[in-house]
């Protein structure tokens, strides 16, 4: 029989593999009270089981508020973290990927038995690609789109995010397609606001680009924000397609799955995949998610590019957790002959040239967008100079030039790299 798998962190002061029958009961056949229907048949062919519970270590005290507290026999209160794996059969659940999130992270975190719980991972069989067929562009056809090849692109965010006006953000792209960008985004702040409405910004925008586009032989990409209500994400989207754009973007937390689902089933276009929210689904380490399950879904869904942040960023999270993020976009998540599901990730965040090399490093791959806002408006020199100066990183540390020879050898990426290191 196929099975969904996934794996938890759960922390609880009972026995955790108690705690986790009572997780497989709450998301499959079980409720507070045995019922005359849960014969051992009918648990068999319909329960979620559990199929592995690995003790981690014993704590203090419980990380979250509100958790039960369960004494052994003696009386003793022993606070215990355990990863635990459980596995519900495909026929529970159709493929859907609402239900599987559900099922997966339905009413879990809220346990009374559980101080702390957080899913690390989600294996999807392959039936899912049967309705699900991930990436329509992926990593492939935005190079192919963007006329990038062979390394990073080089990419940044329309700043400052919202004020400016379509023309203004037009100049903008301008002086960066004269610096030679390579990917440009609205910020999340920026959909379709009284001042700088999406129709106005993308006809705008878009002579601008084909204009340097003429110029180059290739498209810079711009992800224009299409994030709203589904009718209106795809007549976004048609006017962005219609109007030569190569990219459109879209708030993961803001539209949900269903509404991401819809506007991905229906784009001719890369989806460039924000994830702003992240932070309440993942900022304490004993609830909510990793990104490695979560991006699962949006990647089945059909994201292309996904945001992991970025090294040293401007946020909380730690450098060892954006790597992880950004080598789990380029694992697959099927094995041949099955679509691999790989995506773009996208480094963002406090991000300046000087994160280039520990991010090459940390990755080994080139085929990541490395967007810098700040630390390309806010060079000393002007725009173009951020954009040059980026560039001039990436291809130093790819072809393993240090630091201080490419600051050398650059005037643009040594101002930088002083002005931001300050």
């Amino acid at each position: 029989m196929t099975r969904l798998r996934a794996s938890y962190l759960i922390e609880t002061s009972m026995r955790p593999a108690d705690a986790a029958a009572i997780m497989a009961g709450e998301q499959s056949t079980g409720t507070f009270v045995k019922l005359a229907a849960e014969t051992d048949e009918f648990s068999r062919r319909y329960a979620a089981s559990v199929d592995d519970v690995t003790s981690i270590q014993e704590i203090e005290g419980p990380s979250l508020p509100g958790a039960g507290v369960y004494p052994d026999a003696n009386g003793k209160v022993t606070w215990r973290q355990a990863q635990i794996e459980l596995s519900w059969p495909l026929d529970n659940l159709g493929l859907c990927l609402p239900t599987v999130l559900a099922t997966v992270a339905g009413n879990l975190f809220e346990l009374r038995p559980m101080s702390g719980l957080r899913l690390l991972d989600v294996c999807f069989p392959p039936e899912f690609l049967t309705r699900y067929r991930g990436p329509k562009f992926g990593i492939d056809g935005t190079r192919r789109l963007s006329g990038v090849h062979k390394r990073p692109m080089i990419g940044t965010i329309i700043k400052p995010s919202v004020g400016l006006s379509p023309q203004q953000t037009a100049e903008q792209v301008d002086q960066l397609c004269a610096g030679g960008i390579d990917f440009i985004k609205d910020d999340e702040l920026q959909a379709d606001g009284p001042h700088c409405p999406f129709e106005g910004r993308v006809r705008a925008v878009m002579p601008v680009i084909e204009r340097h586009a003429d110029r180059l032989g290739h498209k810079p990409m711009f992800a224009f924000n299409v994030t709203g209500d589904p009718e209106l994400m795809r007549k976004r989207h048609d006017l962005a397609l219609d109007l030569g754009a190569t990219c459109i973007m879209v708030s993961l937390n803001s539209v949900g799955i269903s509404g991401f689902l819809d506007i991905a089933r229906h784009s001719q276009l890369p989806v460039h995949a924000h994830r702003n929210g992240w932070g309440y689904l993942s900022r304490h380490p004993m609830l909510g998610f990793s990104f490695i399950a979560w991006s699962r879904f949006w990647r089945l869904a059909g994201a292309d590019h996904m945001h992991v942040n970025g090294l040293r960023n401007k946020f909380c999270e730690h450098d060892a957790s954006v790597i992880a993020s950004a080598r789990s976009c380029l694992t697959p998540m099927f094995a041949p002959p099955h679509a691999p599901c790989t995506v773009m990730p996208v480094f963002s965040s406090g991000q300046t040239p000087e994160q280039a090399w520990d991010s090459f490093a940390a990755v080994e791959s080139v085929d990541l967008i490395h967007a810098a806002g700040g630390g390309i408006t806010a060079h000393p020199d002007g725009i173009g100079a951020g954009v040059r100066a980026l560039r001039h990183a990436w291809d130093a540390a790819a072809q393993g030039v240090s630091k201080m020879q490419a600051a050398s050898e650059s005037l643009e990426l040594r101002t930088a790299l002083e002005f931001f290191e300050r």
